[in-house]
């Protein structure tokens, strides 16, 4: 569904385009601040089996979560505890922190779904049963929530030590959102009193993927390509710090799309200074609480929209001064480009709805594409990856998003 929006105060009178690009500008910077926020919700589940091969059914689990409903960014130990409620054999159990961007609603049905996947057949007889694998939902974000088929925070989750155990594994600062009581302060008021021990250290997923070498990766991408999505997406599965270009901070940008010839120059200068400043003062900010940067954007881009949008003279003065700074900028350990075809590129642009962009034409998008292709295949020192989204959405679709992160592992050997 694409929604054609007008912001409160919008005039339709010619006359009134400078209060009209000031309401865009305004709308503009509540999107960037919609774009700081998290674009995934962090939830906690419990898995446990007691039937078959059960370390196998947990681990197989967590691989079907990864790789179908949404990222594991945390694996707690693997515990044993008699059967809770009724007599059957022990059950090892864990819990895994998991990114997801999907509702509450939705990711039941998507539990189940991975239940039935590895032989869980849920039987309508009353009492506790033993089952080869059992997804609980312990928390999603801080929410409350209760509906017929679904109770958050989980009812139990403060009698059982199996749950209890591991989430504190995970998040050892967890606060129960209705009791306001501590992890700890549950862990010792808890009622239950049988054994429960640590006996395997689990692997998570995304240990698999390594970005230890790495202090600042670039994404890049055409207009509409996803390269915010996708940077947003890693700094909040791997604690990396963002980096977003400000465009909506730019007064010149909805006067560029009104009259491209006059705000050009103007547009690429303001771009290049603001880039050069925000990169060199976020790559000098260590920050002792995350292990690096990603980035949407890498600063060779404002070169590459000046060749496009700038006159050969324009160029040529640009140029001179870009030269002078791309000379001090650190260069990323990994480059990252999004490549996606026209088509697509239109379609994204026209669902976000911008109301500057919406004049863009095939032939621009284009030759900033060619731009960028160009400019990678004189880079023989920079670690480039290219990545064709043009068939993927990486947002709603977690295989195409472990597809993305399969391909960096590759490229980072």
């Amino acid at each position: 569904m694409v929604i054609c929006y007008k912001p409160f105060g919008y005039s339709e009178n010619k006359n009134s385009y400078q209060q009209n690009a000031q309401i865009y500008f305004n709308y503009e910077i509540l999107l960037v601040i919609l774009c700081l926020m998290k674009i995934q919700h962090q939830v906690i589940l419990s898995l446990g089996s007691n039937l078959g091969k059960k370390l196998v059914n947990i681990e197989k689990c967590i691989d079907l979560l990864h790789n179908e409903v949404g990222t594991i960014v945390k694996v707690s130990s693997l515990y044993e505890s008699k059967s809770w409620g009724f007599d059957s054999d022990d059950f090892y159990n864990c819990a895994v922190l998991m990114h997801t961007n999907f509702t509450p609603k939705r990711l039941l049905k998507k539990l189940l779904k991975v239940e039935n996947q590895l032989g869980r057949i849920r039987e309508k007889a009353s009492g506790y049963q033993p089952r080869v694998i059992d997804i609980d939902i312990i928390t999603f974000d801080d929410k409350i929530i209760q509906t017929e088929n679904l109770t958050i925070p989980h009812p139990f989750l403060k009698d059982r030590k199996f749950v209890l155990l591991p989430l504190k594994e995970l998040i050892s600062n967890w606060e129960h959102p209705i009791d306001k009581v501590s992890i700890s302060e549950l862990l010792l008021e808890c009622i239950d009193e049988s054994d429960c021990n640590s006996i395997y250290k689990l692997l998570h997923p995304l240990e698999k993927i390594d970005f230890k070498n790495c202090n600042y990766i670039a994404i890049e991408g055409n207009i509409g390509a996803g390269k915010t999505t996708l940077a947003t997406k890693i700094a909040e599965d791997f604690n990396a710090k963002t980096v977003l270009e400000r465009f909506a901070d730019n007064p010149f940008l909805p006067k560029f799309y009104k009259d491209q010839n006059r705000y050009a120059f103007p547009l690429e200068m303001s771009f290049l200074a603001d880039r050069y400043q925000q990169i060199s003062d976020d790559l000098a900010q260590f920050d002792l609480f995350k292990d690096f940067i990603v980035a949407d954007y890498h600063i060779f881009k404002s070169l590459i929209f000046a060749k496009v949008t700038l006159s050969d003279d324009e160029v040529r003065l640009y140029k001179t001064l870009f030269d002078i700074i791309y000379k001090e900028m650190p260069k990323p350990e990994l480059y990252i480009y999004l490549y996606q075809n026209t088509e697509r590129l239109l379609q994204n642009i026209k669902k976000r709805g911008r109301n500057y962009e919406q004049e863009i034409q095939a032939e621009y998008l284009e030759k900033i594409n060619n731009g960028y292709l160009d400019y990678i295949k004189t880079q023989k020192d920079l670690n480039v990856l290219i990545i064709d989204v043009s068939e993927m959405d990486f947002l709603k679709n977690q295989d195409d998003y472990i597809s993305i992160l399969n391909q960096i592992q590759n490229k980072l050997g």
